[in-house]
């Protein structure tokens, strides 16, 4: 089902500390259930506002905003000015906080797609009682193994972008070699260098290669026209760099550690063809959040119009569950 895409019926610039500005939007219904939207990446941003087709704007009140770094949040990541080290998921979450409270909700439908879905998962963790259910698309916890997978081991699948991936990163004299380190960690080294010139070569390499595993079932060839743009080339390689290095800074990992958010009402839809993020994880998090549904569509991988379809399905079944009393 597709609902109707509104503009945003306000806007707004949260000035945090350190110089950070977050860039967040509403629209749908004012008394509306409230539905918070987390964007994928990290990095991503919201982008022209496609997320907002998703959710009816006659039942729902929706958030969404730039996660720091990125889109309409300055500075972004691209900038020598924007700190990263001031920039860790407690921090996102920190920030969600904020937003909550300025907005006045009380506690909100939380949905997030790919890294968006880490991201609301840790939310879930750190604040149960601001979680009236969760919807997540594109399942991800963003753990050690995850990482290796979709920096690493998808090379299996494609070998010779992953050769050239690898090569770059061995022929950028930072001392990486294959079997000897972290790529991921090699990558964050480069996009974080002094030397613009060397970051956006680092940025393309980058781009090439999330194009390269998210491209089953799409258009030969598929370059995604967003990476034209440099800012936001630069911006999402830095910070998708930044946060897997790390393993998203999740301490403890998010598996294992989610009895305290498994009673919430919960839909996880996952393509099966997803190579990018297999369907193993979102299973996992399934089988240890009990009033979980999982949906998984057969012929998606990491996005398509079944699992939009699905999608907005999910949030008709949630807003029937809490009713119109929000």
């Amino acid at each position: 089902m597709q609902f109707l895409h509104y503009e945003p019926s306000r806007t707004g610039v949260l000035e945090m500390p350190g110089g950070q500005q977050i860039y967040w939007e509403e629209s749908g219904r004012s008394d509306g259930i409230p539905a918070l939207y987390l964007h994928g990446g990290p990095g991503g941003g919201l982008g022209a506002g496609g997320y907002r087709r998703k959710f009816d704007p006659a039942r729902f009140r929706l958030v969404g905003f730039d996660q720091r770094g990125c889109g309409r949040s300055l500075p972004l990541a691209s900038d020598p000015a924007h700190d990263l080290a001031t920039n860790t998921t407690d921090r996102l979450i920190a920030d969600i906080e904020v937003l909550r409270e300025h907005l006045g909700i009380d506690a909100w439908v939380v949905n997030g797609t790919s890294w968006g879905s880490t991201l609301a998962i840790a939310y879930a963790r750190a604040h149960p009682r601001r979680v009236l259910g969760v919807v997540l698309v594109a399942v991800t916890t963003t753990s050690p193994t995850e990482v290796e997978w979709i920096t690493e081991t998808v090379g299996a699948i494609f070998p010779e972008e992953w050769d050239r991936f690898a090569a770059h990163a061995e022929q950028a004299g930072i001392g990486y070699r294959r079997g000897r380190g972290r790529l991921v960690e090699a990558y964050d080294q480069l996009l974080r260098h002094p030397d613009r010139t060397i970051r956006d070569a680092a940025s393309r390499a980058w781009a090439r290669w999330e194009d390269a595993h998210i491209s089953l079932g799409r258009p030969k060839p598929h370059t995604n026209p967003r990476w034209s743009d440099d800012d936001f080339r630069l911006s999402f390689a830095a910070l998708t760099s930044h946060y897997w290095a790390h393993d998203g800074f999740l301490e403890p990992p998010l598996l294992g550690s989610l009895a305290l958010i498994g009673h919430l009402p919960a839909v996880f839809i996952h393509g099966r063809a997803d190579v990018s993020g297999p369907l193993r994880t979102a299973w996992e998090v399934h089988r240890q959040w009990p009033a979980s549904d999982l949906v998984v569509i057969e012929d998606e991988g990491h996005g398509g119009v079944a699992i939009v379809d699905a999608w907005a399905d999910a949030l008709s079944r949630i807003a029937d569950r809490l009713g119109e009393r929000h």
